[in-house]
């Protein structure tokens, strides 16, 4: 699977999501969350401008005046001067021959603007800093709970589902279990366990609800007998 594809499987799982819940369902932000990193560990671009409305709705980011920038007042002058895209954390030229410096992985910590709007995701340092201004509050307060991929791509299926998205169940599955619900050396879940994981019990459901399986697996997976795991995951539906 391309990048790009990454980015729209994402992209449109988020559209989803939104559309598919009650405007105060918390688990929402935390499962777009789950989303954000599943793709930050692909060469993927910038994407969230592409479901921005979604993200504030969700309260997963937040959307200010470039004035309401706690350094504003001290840094007129910068603020006022861009012109474009422009994430806020700066790194010293030298940050990457320093021994803990562990990549730019933090790079949206500060938020960013995009003119005339400054920008700041929950659980950030600016998201932080917003708080202890008095710019947010109540419920915006907590962090989003760091949830398991799983869990959000089961949301989503089932949220496809009722829109009638059977593609999108299908792009899911199709990731397997080793992408699914991976660890450090794959998945590193025995079938039995993963058959009493109620996240994947639901996806698996509504694959065979909807008929979302693909006729065979990925390419890559030609033999699966000597990958237990994987030969579980596409007997989707053998067992019953």
């Amino acid at each position: 699977m391309s990048m790009h594809e990454i980015e729209d499987l994402v992209a449109d799982s988020i559209l989803l999501l939104d559309a598919g819940h009650q405007a105060d369902e918390p688990r929402v932000r935390e499962w777009i969350a789950a989303l954000y990193a599943f793709q930050d560990v692909y060469d993927c671009s910038f994407t969230r401008f592409r479901v921005m409305d979604a993200l504030v709705r969700r309260r997963f980011a937040y959307r200010f005046e470039v004035d309401a920038h706690p350094d504003h007042a001290v840094r007129r002058a910068y603020f006022d001067g861009l012109t474009g895209f422009t994430a806020l954390r700066e790194y010293d030229e030298d940050a990457e021959d320093d021994d803990d410096f562990e990549g730019y992985t933090d790079w949206l910590e500060d938020g960013y603007v995009d003119p005339p709007h400054l920008y700041c995701e929950a659980g950030t340092a600016l998201w932080r800093r917003m708080l202890d201004a008095g710019r947010l509050g109540g419920t915006d307060a907590v962090a989003p709970r760091p949830v398991p991929l799983i869990e959000a791509v089961a949301a989503t299926a089932e949220a496809a589902e009722r829109a009638g998205d059977v593609a999108l169940i299908g792009e899911w599955y199709a990731l397997g279990c080793h992408t699914l619900l991976d660890g450090p050396i794959g998945c590193p879940y025995s079938t039995d366990e993963l058959a009493e994981m109620p996240a994947v019990a639901a996806l698996r459901s509504v694959v065979l609800r909807t008929g979302a399986l693909p006729a065979g697996p990925p390419d890559g997976f030609d033999d699966l007998g000597d990958d237990e795991l994987e030969a579980w995951w596409w007997a989707v539906g053998e067992d019953r």
